[in-house]
């Protein structure tokens, strides 16, 4: 039986090796080598990470979409707990309604919702129209911080909403009981047993939020315009257009080493909060 199921692994592992690990390889070998002067040999150099550690432009890019990530993350996390409550509170069938209802619009390629919001986001868009019916626009919003923010709020919550939820959802409702029979109010049972309890959903959601919008780089292209860059942008162009696959691997690299040291972190944090409850 086990000799069974291990031939039925064989076709994943070659699949993962492909398309997952032989291209992990080969940005770690454009990440450290470059061309000689004079022939087509590789050689070793570090001098693809200091192109891009020295480049004050570079730099601020990077800064710039550490600050997007973490402002969707924190409007995910604001405005996706409530929502994850008010559906932890429904009955059976509610429940499966309104997380189908959700998870429907992560069947649709990305790409397809950030044009829905340019079209709204024009100046003659549909939040323009609102706006000016009720006398506060019409708003520059298109090609703006706002949009791009925007944007990824709108592609990244759900997985925030559904990670809370199961957390939510998992909660054992005797230690609610017994908080209420000990005359514990609503308000101390939200924030001495819900909201600590729900702690690693929140951590999930913020590793499956951030670490995509950190790397983005289609929703800030579209809805920020050519004049708004983050580093997925910077990694595209590399790639695509300067055609400099060396540096775009170096910084590609540089984000997968931030990616796990937060993936890291947040595991760290996982782990003491869950020591400790």
């Amino acid at each position: 039986m086990k000799e069974q199921f291990r031939k039925m692994t064989y076709p994943y592992v070659l699949w993962i090796s492909i398309m997952v690990l032989l291209p992990m390889l080969l940005i770690v070998l454009y990440a450290f080598t470059t061309y000689g002067n004079e022939t087509l040999t590789l050689r070793f150099t570090l001098q693809n990470f200091r192109a891009f550690l020295t480049d004050t432009t570079f730099l601020q890019v990077l800064w710039r979409s550490l600050v997007i990530a973490a402002v969707t993350t924190i409007l995910c996390i604001v405005l996706g707990y409530p929502m994850a409550y008010l559906i932890a509170q429904l009955g059976d069938t509610g429940n499966i309604i309104v997380i189908l209802l959700i998870t429907m619009p992560t069947w649709i390629n990305m790409l397809v919702h950030t044009y829905a919001w340019m079209g709204m986001l024009q100046d003659g868009g549909l939040i323009n129209q609102i706006l000016s019916f009720v006398g506060i626009g019409p708003l520059k919003l298109i090609h703006t911080t706002t949009a791009v923010i925007i944007g990824m709020v709108y592609n990244f919550i759900p997985f925030m909403i559904l990670q809370i939820h199961s957390s939510l959802a998992s909660m054992d409702r005797d230690i609610l009981n017994a908080a209420a029979d000990l005359g514990a109010n609503e308000l101390q049972r939200f924030l001495r047993i819900i909201l600590p309890l729900s702690v690693p959903g929140v951590l999930s959601g913020v590793m499956l939020v951030f670490l995509p919008a950190v790397s983005s780089f289609f929703i800030p292209r579209f809805l920020g315009g050519g004049q708004y860059v983050l580093i997925g942008n910077i990694i595209e162009t590399q790639f695509l257009t300067a055609g400099d696959w060396n540096i775009g691997s170096a910084i590609s690299l540089i984000m997968v080493v931030l990616i796990m040291v937060s993936i890291q972190m947040t595991k760290r944090i996982n782990q003491n909060e869950r020591s400790q409850g």
